[in-house]
C-alpha cells in the first residue's frame, strides 16, 4: 500500500495545525487508501538550511538532512497542513521543502489549509508555485477551513462540518488515483522496495 505523509507545517506554540492534522489523519486512516504517517515539522526541528551543496546533488553532510531525506523519500504522496501568515505560507515549510530536491519529485500533494476569511488559500496558492518547481503535482481538491477557531472545541480538537469531511474524502480519492499515475515517473532510487524486489 502506498504511504501518505501528512506534514504539519506550523511550528508555533499553541498552533491549530496539529489538531487539524490529527483530524485529517483519522479521516485518511478510515479512507483506507494509504498507510498514514503524521510528520510534525516542530518535531523534525530542521535548522535553516545549512548544507553547503545544492540539494539536487544529495551530498548531505548533516544527519538532520539525511533523516529528513529518508522521511520524504519514503513517501508516495503528501498532504501539507498549512496556516496562512501575512498572505503567504510559513517559513518552516519553505525551509523544509528547500532542504531537498529529488525526494519530492513526481509525487502528488494535497492541502489542508486554515486561516481567516480566505481559509489559508492564499498560502496554498504560493506553495503550489514552489512544489511544481520540484515536479510535484498539487491537487485541485483541497480542504479549506475559514475562521478555524469556530471549529475548535474546548479541548482544542477540530469539530469538522460536512463540507470539510466531503472535501477530505474527495482529496483522498484523487490522491490515490494521482499517486498511481505518477508512480511510474519516479526513479528506482525513490522506491527502494521495488528495486529490492527486482
Amino acid at each position: 500500500m502506498p504511504t501518505l505523509k501528512i506534514i504539519v507545517a506550523s511550528t508555533r506554540p499553541g498552533r491549530a495545525g496539529l489538531p487539524i492534522a490529527e483530524w485529517f489523519r483519522d479521516r485518511a486512516v478510515a479512507h483506507g487508501g494509504f498507510d498514514i504517517e503524521l510528520v510534525d515539522l516542530a518535531e523534525v526541528n530542521l535548522p535553516f538550511m545549512d548544507e553547503p551543496h545544492h540539494p539536487r546533488l544529495r551530498q548531505y553532510l548533516h544527519q538532520h538532512t539525511k533523516d529528513w531525506s529518508a522521511t520524504v523519500d519514503a513517501a508516495d504522496a503528501f498532504v501539507f497542513v498549512v496556516p496562512e501568515y501575512n498572505y503567504g505560507f510559513n517559513a518552516p515549510l519553505k525551509n523544509a521543502i528547500d532542504f531537498l530536491h529529488e525526494e519530492w519529485q513526481h509525487k502528488p500533494v494535497g492541502f489542508v489549509s486554515y486561516g481567516g476569511v480566505a481559509a489559508g488559500t492564499r498560502a496554498v496558492q504560493m506553495t503550489k508555485q514552489v512544489v511544481t518547481t520540484l515536479k510535484m503535482l498539487p491537487l485541485v481538491e483541497a480542504v479549506n477551513i475559514p475562521f478555524f477557531p469556530q471549529f475548535m472545541d474546548d479541548e482544542g480538537r477540530l469539530q469538522p462540518n460536512e463540507i470539510m469531511e466531503l472535501a477530505a474524502d474527495a482529496m483522498l480519492d484523487e490522491l490515490v488515483q494521482t499517486e498511481q499515475m505518477l508512480r511510474t515517473r519516479r526513479p528506482p532510487a525513490a522506491r527502494p522496495e521495488e528495486s529490492e524486489a527486482a
